[in-house]
């Protein structure tokens, strides 16, 4: 739970701030995989690795109480329980 903003507006901000923003400066060809989280009231991101989640850690470190979306590059969702990770177009 976050104070200021619902889970559907960080997700929503989230992905306004990676379409408008971010896509075009991150390489989604070398990154496919990677996590990446984004504060939605700063813009400020993180990337990290494929397995785990030191790009949120390192976000809230410098973002205390942000409001962080978190995105598999290149994919339809970050992780799944039984189905199939399937990359965007």
């Amino acid at each position: 739970m976050h104070p200021r903003l619902t889970a559907q507006e960080i997700a929503r901000l989230g992905e306004e701030i990676y379409a408008r923003d971010l896509a075009v400066k991150i390489d989604a060809a070398s990154n496919a995989g990677r996590l990446l989280s984004i504060d939605v009231e700063t813009g400020a991101y993180e990337i990290g690795g494929d397995e785990d989640i030191d790009a949120p850690l390192r976000l809230h470190a410098r973002h205390p109480g942000a409001a962080i979306y978190t995105l598999r590059i290149g994919y339809n969702a970050v992780a799944t329980l039984g189905g199939i990770l399937e990359p965007t177009k």
